[in-house]
């Protein structure tokens, strides 16, 4: 499993056509929409052979590089990821650290469970929503 930019050793993988990183397409996904720029599925579609088995970093690391083109930048970002597995809490600096440094601004990292409910609680997956604030880069009008 990936997630938060990080491997999860013995979890059970995200299905997905990249690696399924829940937190890094919802991060790019805010981004995104933050900009006007459409979503993680406009931008890197999965007829796209390019990012099949992509890990979350090289989604992010694009939508960070065209958001600049835009004439944006990342103010900070929040993430919330709700499931039950994996324990998020043990890790959550080194999720933090990391994906901070790939969008090039603080990203802080939350997790809940849903009291087993759904197909979270009964661990068939996580869900990550996340709200990200741009500004305008320096001499943007």
């Amino acid at each position: 499993m990936w997630l938060a930019g990080l491997e999860w050793p013995g979890e059970r993988g995200l299905s997905g056509h990249s690696d399924g990183d829940a937190v890094a397409h919802a991060i790019c996904d805010a981004l995104l929409a933050a900009a006007g720029l459409g979503d993680i599925g406009g931008m890197f579609g999965t007829a796209d052979p390019r990012f099949s088995g992509a890990h979350g970093e090289v989604f992010l690391a694009e939508t960070v590089r065209r958001l600049a083109a835009a004439g944006w930048r990342v103010g900070n970002v929040s993430v919330q990821v709700v499931g039950n597995r994996p324990k998020l809490a043990p890790r959550r600096a080194e999720a933090e650290a990391l994906l901070t440094g790939i969008v090039g601004a603080p990203v802080s990292v939350a997790a809940t469970t849903t009291d087993g409910l759904g197909f979270t609680g009964r661990g068939e997956g996580v869900t990550a929503i996340a709200t990200a604030l741009i500004v305008p880069a320096s001499g943007r009008a």
